[in-house]
């Protein structure tokens, strides 16, 4: 009775048409909390600190007999939209300065364009000042301006930093001093993982061979989306049992492993679509948009009613996992994901199941 009088759980009314349904869960309510995560589609937000279910009305139902007494309803506070930088010629200028030694300096075609937009804002906020003055201070206060009215996410707080870091280091060659901008910490979410039996039936949905293939191929060797859309009918070096991927992030060439049962799906591809230089070609004969794999996935995860949350991304999480799941050496799937560092790696060993079949208690043979 004390801690139902003293804690209120806070569910958020969806807005007309949202996919899910927000609750606030006062951290001392942990048999209710543990009881929620247990729910289907059960989701925590680390950055709101908030959980969440789809919105349906089952789950309305549930969550009404799961809270009882201590449910409460309210509005979700809108956050304020970040208004559309119209750019002066000053600010031009210093976009156009900005891409060219981007260019130069061979930054990948999608850094430049989300660096190019948030440094459009930065450029914006601070237009009555000479941008080579602009101090660090100034700059974290323009970072603390956009987290605390719009709210921004920890990836975009870093994306806006390192932008304005090459801003300042790259095109104005100042010190490099603004490595010091103070960055959110680190978040240690665990990457989103697929059970075998959900990549199955992800993998075997699409009846048309080539998003058949694609999806096979991403999962099969641990791919980016971004490194699908760039392989070359070349790079499967069927021979040597090993996929070449050319500038992947980082710039860097490797190899993953040729699945014999993704070969076979790729022959089988080859003989019905033939193409003529990339893997996979649009309609043009130029190369697939990641937009279509998306697309493909996602239609996958609806028909199979897989993880909502899920993305393409997700099966080279998967991949990684599973292939621990094996007892794989870390250094082969390093290798594989082409991580610089095996400690990237090494967060796939945080998502391991841990149970009685997997780990033996030291209390099992202590008696013994």
């Amino acid at each position: 009775m004390e801690t139902q009088a003293k804690y209120q759980v806070i569910m958020y009314r969806p807005l007309p048409n949202a996919g899910r349904i927000k609750f606030f869960i006062p951290y001392p309510l942990t048999e209710m909390r543990e009881a929620f995560k247990k729910l289907n589609t059960s989701f925590y937000h680390n950055n709101q600190k908030l959980w969440s279910i789809v919105n349906t009305q089952a789950n309305l139902k549930l969550t009404s007999e799961l809270f009882g007494d201590l449910l409460r309803i309210e509005d979700l506070k809108p956050i304020a939209k970040m208004p559309t930088v119209a750019y002066s010629e000053k600010i031009q200028n210093e976009l156009d300065k900005n891409h060219q030694k981007m260019v130069l300096k061979g930054f990948s075609n999608s850094t430049i364009r989300s660096y190019q937009q948030v440094l459009g804002q930065f450029f914006s906020y601070f237009e009555k000042e000479d941008y080579k003055t602009i101090s660090k201070e100034q700059v974290e206060g323009f970072v603390y301006h956009l987290i605390s009215k719009y709210n921004i996410t920890e990836q975009r707080q870093n994306l806006l930093i390192s932008a304005i870091k090459c801003y300042f280091e790259n095109t104005l060659e100042m010190p490099r001093e603004y490595y010091n901008i103070t960055r959110p910490k680190k978040s240690k979410d665990l990457p989103n993982v697929l059970s075998v039996e959900e990549v199955r039936n992800l993998l075997t949905q699409p009846k048309n061979i080539k998003h058949k293939a694609i999806l096979h191929i991403i999962y099969a060797g641990g791919l980016r989306i971004g490194e699908v859309i760039r392989l070359r009918v070349t790079d499967v070096r069927s021979a040597d049992g090993y996929i070449f991927i050319k500038d992947s992030k980082g710039k860097k060439d490797r190899h993953t492993v040729l699945s014999t049962f993704l070969l076979e799906l790729l022959r089988e591809y080859y003989k019905e679509h033939k193409p003529s230089y990339w893997l996979f070609e649009g309609q043009d004969g130029g190369q697939y948009s990641a937009k279509s794999i998306q697309n493909i996935y996602r239609k996958a995860v609806k028909e199979t009613k897989s993880n909502p949350w899920s993305t393409p991304h997700t099966l080279r999480h998967s991949f990684a996992t599973h292939l621990m799941q094996q007892g794989v050496n870390i250094r082969y799937i390093q290798s594989a994901l082409g991580h610089s560092s095996s400690k990237t790696t090494e967060v796939y060993t945080r998502v391991l199941g841990i149970s009685n079949k997997t780990l033996k208690s030291p209390l099992d043979t202590l008696f013994e």
